[in-house]
C-alpha cells in the first residue's frame, strides 16, 4: 500500500509518496494547483505504485486543497485529511531536529495518515458543496459590513456628535441617512459617509439575498436539526457545511471533541482532572455557543440543566455542560436528516 502525504499551497501542492513500512518511494513531486493538477498528480502515482492500492493524505487546510479532494475521489480514490497538529508532531517525530520545508511536512502527513487509520475521509455532497460556498460567502460579506459599520460609527460619534443604531436593519440606515442629509457639514465628509451608507446598504442586500438562498436549500436538508430551539438556517447551514456527513462521526462523543465541547483529561498520579478544550473546529463552537445562549433564554429544560450546575460548576462550567449536551442533540437530529437524503453523496468504498 501506498501513502501520499500532499502540502497544499494557494499556487502549488508537494506530494510526497511513502510506502507501508515509512519510507519514501520516490522524490517529492511540487505540481501547480490548476486545471492539470489530478492528471499530473494520477500519472505520477501510477509510475510509483502500478496496481498498487493508494491513499491521499491531505494536510487539513480545506480551502487550498477541496478541488484537489473532490478530483482525487471522483476518480475512484481514498482521500483522507490530516490535521495540522498531528502532521507538526509527525514532523517533529519523523524529521531532523528543526528541520521544516514542503516535501518534510508533505512526508509529514503521510506518516501521521499510515499512523492513524481512522483519520477524517473525504466525502463529496453536492448540496452540501453549495451550502458551504453560500455559508462561506455570507462570512466574508458580514465581516466586511462589520468593519464598515464600525469605520462609519467611528466617523458619525466624531463629525456628528451621534451613535447609529442598528445599521443591519433599514429603520437604522434611513435614521442615519436623513441625519447625514439633513446636518450642516462639509460635503468631502458628508460624501464619505454617504458612500459608507450606500455600501452597507449595499452588503446588506447581498447578505439578505445569501440567507434566502441558504434557507431555501437547508429546510429540506434538515428538518430535525432547524426544529431544535436555537439554531437557524444559518447556524443548520454552517453545521452541514462544516460536518458534511454526518455519519462519519460515530457517535456524539466524537462529534464533541471534533467541536471542540469535549473536555480533555488533565490528571495524573490518580487525581482526576478535566480541562477546557481550546482546539476543535471553532466555527462549530461558535455556532454551539449562540445556541446555548438562546436555549437559555427560550429553552425550559436548558434553564433547569443551568441552574442544576450552576452552583458547583459556574455559569461558564454550566455553559459548557449544556453546549456537551447540545452536541448528543444535533447529533440525533443530523442522524435523522440524513436518513431521509435521497441524493447521493460520492464517498470511496473501502475493499472489504
Amino acid at each position: 500500500m501506498v501513502t501520499v502525504g500532499i502540502d497544499p499551497h494557494k499556487h502549488v501542492h508537494v506530494a510526497v509518496a511513502v510506502g507501508a513500512d515509512g519510507r519514501r518511494l520516490t522524490r517529492p513531486l511540487t505540481v501547480k494547483n490548476d486545471a492539470n493538477l489530478i492528471g499530473v498528480l494520477l500519472k505520477w502515482i501510477r509510475t510509483i505504485a502500478d496496481d498498487t492500492s493508494v491513499t491521499w493524505a491531505i494536510e487539513d487546510g480545506r480551502g487550498f486543497a477541496r478541488r484537489l479532494a473532490d478530483g482525487l475521489l471522483l476518480t475512484g480514490h481514498e482521500v483522507v485529511w490530516v490535521p495540522t497538529r498531528l502532521m507538526s508532531a509527525h514532523r517533529k517525530l519523523h524529521a531532523a531536529t528543526g528541520s521544516k520545508s514542503d516535501p518534510v511536512d508533505a512526508a509529514a502527513v503521510a506518516h501521521a495518515a499510515i499512523a492513524t487509520p481512522g483519520l477524517d475521509r473525504h466525502r463529496i455532497d453536492d448540496r452540501v458543496r453549495e451550502l458551504r460556498v453560500l455559508v462561506d460567502s455570507r462570512a466574508d460579506l458580514v465581516r466586511r459590513r462589520t468593519m464598515v459599520i464600525n469605520q462609519l460609527k467611528a466617523y458619525t460619534h466624531l463629525w456628528l456628535d451621534h451613535t447609529p443604531g442598528d445599521l443591519t436593519r433599514r429603520p437604522g440606515m434611513t435614521s442615519l441617512t436623513a441625519l447625514v442629509d439633513t446636518t450642516d457639514m462639509s460635503d468631502h465628509v458628508r460624501r464619505v459617509l454617504t458612500e459608507m451608507i450606500t455600501e452597507i446598504g449595499e452588503l446588506n442586500e447581498r447578505v439578505r439575498g445569501l440567507e434566502n438562498t441558504i434557507r431555501e436549500l437547508v429546510t429540506p436538508l434538515a428538518p430535525a436539526l432547524l426544529e431544535i430551539t436555537g439554531i437557524s438556517h444559518v447556524s443548520a447551514a454552517v453545521l452541514l457545511a462544516e460536518i458534511g456527513d454526518i455519519t462519519r462521526f460515530t457517535s456524539s462523543a466524537k462529534l464533541a471533541r471534533y467541536t471542540g465541547t469535549a473536555p480533555i483529561p488533565v490528571y495524573s498520579s490518580d487525581k482526576e482532572r478535566y480541562r477546557l478544550h481550546r482546539g476543535g473546529n471553532r466555527r462549530l463552537n461558535s455556532v454551539l455557543y449562540t445556541t446555548s445562549i438562546v436555549q437559555q433564554r427560550f429553552h425550559p429544560g436548558a434553564r433547569a440543566l443551568l441552574a442544576r450546575h450552576e452552583p458547583t460548576k459556574g455559569a461558564r462550567g454550566a455553559r459548557r455542560i449544556l453546549k456537551r449536551h447540545l452536541i448528543d442533540v444535533i447529533h440525533r437530529a443530523m442522524i435523522q436528516d440524513r436518513a431521509t437524503w435521497q441524493h447521493h453523496i460520492t464517498q470511496h468504498q473501502l475493499a472489504a
